[in-house]
């Protein structure tokens, strides 16, 4: 039976170290402190839409037809899985997941929000 994979502590949410790596094929084990890959930092949502971007060749157009969601999410859970790996440090990166929640909210209008995204408002 496949079990799930775990990243985290389900204990205290800390990072996970692999300590043991066994081949059943020959049943050699081999020990050691592993860290797990940046891939592994991805939610199971995440390495979903990764795969599904990857297989449309990084076509966003075409990710959210398949998925069934608006563009500016597929481009919000790109930015999401990005920023997963580690790759955006930058520190004023617009949240553009809270951004979308506030126009699903009323809280925000489709303009303020592009305003906001392009670094002209201020309203957050």
């Amino acid at each position: 039976m496949k079990k799930k994979r775990l990243t985290r502590c389900p204990v205290c949410g800390g990072d996970l170290v692999i300590s043991e790596f066994r081949c059943p094929t020959c049943d050699i084990t081999i020990k050691g402190s592993f860290h797990l890959d940046d891939f592994a930092k991805l939610s199971d949502e995440q390495l979903y839409f990764l795969k599904i971007f990857i297989k449309n060749r990084g076509n966003l157009s075409d990710v959210q037809k398949e998925i069934g969601i608006s563009y500016p999410t597929a481009k919000a859970r790109l930015e999401g899985v990005v920023r997963a790996m580690g790759f955006d440090e930058k520190k004023n990166t617009v949240d553009t997941l809270k951004i979308l929640e506030k126009i699903e909210k009323g809280e925000l209008t489709p303009e303020e929000a592009k305003e906001i995204l392009k670094g002209k408002g201020n309203k957050e």
